[in-house]
């Protein structure tokens, strides 16, 4: 049975990365990710990634502590960076090859993002790892990773989050929550829904981008996403 993508777009929160730590990189979770990756790119699925820094420092909150935005933001991508390097890492010790590409430029440690060359590497197999977002303040990587879904030709953005889908309220304080398997782009709009931040959302919307939202920590559910099986939300046109 192939796969149901060719290509696809993984957006992977920092926060992702530290499993129950309370900060930081937790290596075993890591180690679970690119297992899983690892297994779908051996399907032939050509895998970008799209990594946040919340485990690390979030623009955000440290705006709302009086740090000046814009500042926050770029310390930010910084920690995207930082987990771009220990994600490539891992897949090292796994045996798979991964390149990682900035919007901002650290050309001592990681390339800078051309979209060419992007796109050979995963032509080529290579898993490829997209850090320090858009390479501006005020976006998040959730826009990020809608930009690059979009610039590399990927069929689907995967968002992997902690819950196994977007269901109809919240499923730890709802016992009868149910989840949906499909829903439009209107109707998340219309239920608020909160797939993803308005301008990524829109992005998608826009270039008729569709999103998958999982569990990632859900085993073998990404294999199950790329197969077109019947595991998490899919929002469409």
């Amino acid at each position: 049975m192939a796969a149901a993508y060719k290509r696809i777009l993984l957006k992977l929160s920092g926060e992702a990365l530290m499993g129950d730590d309370a900060y930081g990189i937790n290596q075993s979770v890591v180690s679970g990710i690119v297992a899983d990756v690892a297994e779908v790119s051996r399907l032939g699925v050509e895998v970008g990634i799209v990594i946040g820094g919340g485990n690390i420092f979030r623009g955000m909150a440290g705006a709302a502590s009086g740090m000046d935005r814009a500042t926050a933001d770029y310390m930010g991508m910084l920690a995207t960076i930082m987990n771009a390097m220990a994600l490539a890492d891992a897949f090292r010790v796994a045996g798979v090859t991964a390149r990682v590409q900035s919007a901002l430029k650290c050309d001592q440690v990681v390339e800078p993002y051309i979209r060419g060359k992007a796109i050979r590497y995963l032509e080529e197999g290579r898993i490829v790892i997209f850090a320090a977002g858009t390479g501006n303040p005020f976006f998040t990587t959730d826009t990020a990773a809608a930009l690059r879904g979009v610039e590399i030709g990927a069929e689907v953005v995967l968002k992997a989050t902690k819950v196994d889908g977007i269901y109809t309220a919240d499923p730890k304080k709802d016992p009868a929550a149910t989840r949906y398997a499909t829903v439009n782009f209107d109707e998340a709009i219309s239920r608020n829904l909160q797939v993803m931040d308005a301008t990524a959302f829109a992005l998608c919307r826009d270039q008729k981008l569709p999103i998958k939202v999982f569990s990632i920590f859900k085993p073998g559910a990404l294999r199950r996403v790329v197969m077109g099986e019947d595991e998490g939300t899919l929002v469409h046109i």
